[in-house]
């Protein structure tokens, strides 16, 4: 009785936990577009509060224009913008940018309101100073990542290694709400202990990490483009850039993760290990009783993993079609985020001891 009073009491911060987490999974999907439309680096000043408004007439559009037009990207790669083609660029990272403050609000507005209403017990504290300051680091890295871009006088993206973090930070910020939350909502008869399930499940969840890593690498790089080919790689099993190493760009461990082709070979060949570790882990978790939370969502991780392996061959095959490959590259983006929730949900429910 008294677990379900501290639960009810505490169902409007996991509700409101829930509700930001969602909001961060659409923030991310707004990186993605931003980054596939090569819309990161169309707004060169960072204003925290003026910033809210995008140009409002033609003087001040044509004012962020040249701006735009003195750094590198528009120099070496957009020089054939007009007007028109700033303006969509500038509206990805403008949303971008201005979602992000919405999340800040939706937080601290809240926060504040369940602060004065004395909701929060002591075994919170800890979490939820947690919790703000990876919210700051992640917006820390997001600006420092788009200055790198905007000070670099010959860059024209920003480097896929910065992508990277930000892409993994912000799923660390999911996952790691989530888990609040859940701690929140789900009562403890629902958690069990398997120490194998959990050992394996913590297995493939690195692979995946290893893989999402890459996935951020295939963005950087625009690495779909450069073998839109399925299920060989450009004509070839294995690719060329494995038995011609005549491209001094890229020696030593840049050779893994710099080159566009190879990159792309490793995310693909990661997909297949994970198609099949998530066929055994399911058959392992047929096996096992656990709880009946856990016997009713043991489907879901294979389920998004097929889904995955779905979208990402889509993915490859439409990167020559780009109006339809932004919307199959962003879908295979969400359910990556779902399949890393997924495992997370899996991971809170069996626990090791």
């Amino acid at each position: 009785m008294h677990e379900l009073v501290a639960r009810k009491s505490t169902r409007p911060i996991a509700i409101w936990l829930l509700v930001g987490l969602a909001m961060m999974i659409i923030q991310v999907l707004l990186g993605g577009i931003t980054r596939l439309t090569g819309s990161g680096l169309s707004i060169t000043e960072w204003k925290p509060i003026l910033g809210v408004l995008p140009p409002l007439n033609e003087e001040e559009w044509s004012k962020a224009f040249e701006k735009y037009r003195q750094i590198a990207q528009y120099k070496y790669l957009n020089p054939h913008f007009s007007l028109e083609d700033f303006k969509f660029i500038f509206f990805w990272e403008w949303l971008h940018r201005l979602w992000a403050r919405l999340i800040a609000l939706a937080f601290l507005v809240p926060f504040a309101v369940f602060l004065a209403q004395k909701r929060f017990n002591r075994r919170m504290i800890r979490p939820m100073i947690l919790l703000f300051l990876l919210g700051l680091l992640q917006g820390l890295v997001g600006w420092i990542m788009v200055q790198s871009g905007l000070g670099d006088s010959e860059r024209v993206y920003v480097s896929h290694y910065r992508l990277a973090i930000h892409f993994i930070l912000a799923l660390g910020l999911i996952v790691y709400t989530l888990w609040f939350a859940l701690q929140l909502l789900i009562p403890d008869r629902e958690v069990f202990l398997h120490r194998g399930m959990n050992r394996f499940t913590r297995v493939i969840l690195y692979v995946t990490l290893a893989q999402l890593i890459y996935g951020a690498f295939m963005a950087g790089l625009k690495a779909a483009p450069a073998a839109p080919t399925w299920p060989d790689i450009n004509g070839s099993w294995l690719p060329h850039a494995f038995t011609s190493f005549g491209d001094r760009r890229f020696t030593g461990l840049s050779f893994l993760f710099d080159n566009p082709v190879v990159v792309h070979f490793i995310h693909r060949n990661l997909a297949y290990l994970i198609f099949v570790l998530a066929a055994v882990w399911w058959i392992k978790a047929a096996r096992v009783n656990g709880s009946e939370t856990f016997r009713r969502s043991r489907h879901l991780f294979p389920m998004l993993v097929f889904t995955q392996v779905l979208l990402g061959i889509l993915t490859v095959l439409s990167a020559a079609r780009q109006s339809v490959f932004l919307w199959v590259a962003v879908a295979h983006q969400f359910v990556a985020m779902l399949l890393i929730l997924s495992l997370a949900w899996l991971l809170f429910l069996v626990r090791r001891n």
